[in-house]
């Protein structure tokens, strides 16, 4: 793939990369003034599928959970296809002030980074192999699917990728914020909404009784006692404590959120064991306990000589960066999880995501459009000349 993503760089039109990469930063800043909560996306999926529209894309559609979908196509048709995503769902409610602000070379607003950038990066693309005429070797797929964060539990890319499946010899996923880190690797995640049960009552009369927030707080106790291996690494978070009725009531019911991750299933499935386990300990005839499993995100890597990493590294050395090897939770998860070689790439730098103040770095967006473009190229030449039917 090296002499590839090589030849590749030296046989491309680059002049126009400047004002392309302008007006991916415009339109990130177009793409974030429409909110898109997870389970929320459906007016910023109608936005992107008109904008596939006008740019004459094939197959234009957007599914029953917001995801949309968008070929161009490529010169070998019976080929697998490149398949390229970013999601576009965002942390924030509804009613966020979406407003943004210019400050020494960068813009700062909610959602800009994750993933916005991520969703016009992918627009720009089209457009600039539209514009300078260049048909890939294989069919693209541009895919921006829904329900990546937090709850949505990567529900728009198992549904894309799902229909997806068949056509696609490999995926390259992007994150608006991660430029110069390749994620070859997807982490095991399992959330789970753990509640309390309880009869109440009065915090005097009733005293002795089992409260539902005291055994949510024991269990609390008891996971924060564990201690997950260091390697393969694995991690629990208790992120939000729920329930009571009162300050002098004895609480029928309260609940946790507990996020457990791992890079191997096996670590994550024990550390899993050990929290029912805790649960088993602490029911008792008037204290019980119920689990739901919010989230469930399963595991999938390539090696790092595998030739779809090898190219996003030497994509990213044509820029003057060097790659930092990574592993996490993105879409990348399900196709890695299927079999499938994906990689997930970034356009630019930036900081402080999930948070009202978040901001990309605008220079450095020119380097990741042209990895991104390099990338695309390269692997759809793979693809067409080097993997077998």
């Amino acid at each position: 793939m090296k002499t590839l993503v090589e030849k590749i760089n030296r046989t491309l039109s680059w002049h126009s990369l400047n004002a392309l990469s302008e007006r991916v930063i415009h339109r990130t800043v177009t793409i974030q003034q429409i909110p898109a909560p997870t389970f929320f996306e459906g007016q910023r999926a109608a936005f992107i599928a008109e904008t596939f529209r006008q740019l004459g894309l094939e197959n234009v559609d957007v599914d029953d959970r917001y995801n949309v979908y968008g070929c161009l196509a490529g010169k070998a048709r019976e080929r697998p296809a490149v398949m390229l995503s970013a999601h576009s769902d965002t942390v924030f409610p509804l009613e966020t002030d979406l407003k943004t602000r210019r400050e020494n070379g960068r813009i700062y607003g909610p959602g800009l980074g994750d993933n916005s950038l991520g969703v016009a990066a992918l627009i720009g693309l089209a457009e600039f192999l539209k514009n300078e005429r260049i048909q890939p070797a294989c069919d693209v797929w541009f895919i921006i699917p829904s329900r990546e964060e937090g709850l949505g539990d990567l529900g728009g890319m198992k549904q894309a990728y799902e229909r997806m499946a068949d056509k696609v010899g490999a995926v390259i996923n992007v994150e608006g914020l991660a430029l110069g880190h390749i994620y070859h690797g997807g982490i095991a995640v399992r959330r789970l909404h753990i509640t309390a049960h309880g009869r109440g009552g009065h915090s005097w009369l009733h005293y002795g009784r089992s409260s539902a927030i005291h055994g949510i707080i024991q269990l609390g106790a008891y996971i924060l006692g564990l201690t997950p291996p260091q390697k393969p690494r694995t991690t629990f978070n208790i992120g939000m404590i729920e329930g009571g009725q009162g300050i002098n009531v004895i609480a029928t019911e309260a609940g946790m959120w507990l996020d457990l991750r791992s890079e191997q299933s096996e670590a994550l499935a024990a550390l899993e064991a050990e929290v029912h386990q805790g649960i088993k300990q602490l029911t008792r005839e008037d204290l019980q306990f119920k689990v739901e499993v919010v989230g469930d995100r399963p595991a999938g890597e390539i090696a790092i000589d595998h030739p779809l990493v090898q190219g996003a590294i030497h994509a990213l050395a044509m820029v003057g960066l060097k790659a930092g090897l990574e592993t996490g939770s993105t879409d990348a998860n399900i196709p890695l999880a299927s079999g499938c070689p994906a990689v997930t790439i970034g356009i630019t730098r930036g900081g402080n995501a999930h948070r009202l103040d978040e901001y990309i770095e605008t220079e450095p967006v020119i380097d990741g459009m042209r990895q991104l473009i390099l990338l695309t190229v390269a692997t759809a030449r793979y693809l067409t000349d080097f993997v077998p039917m």
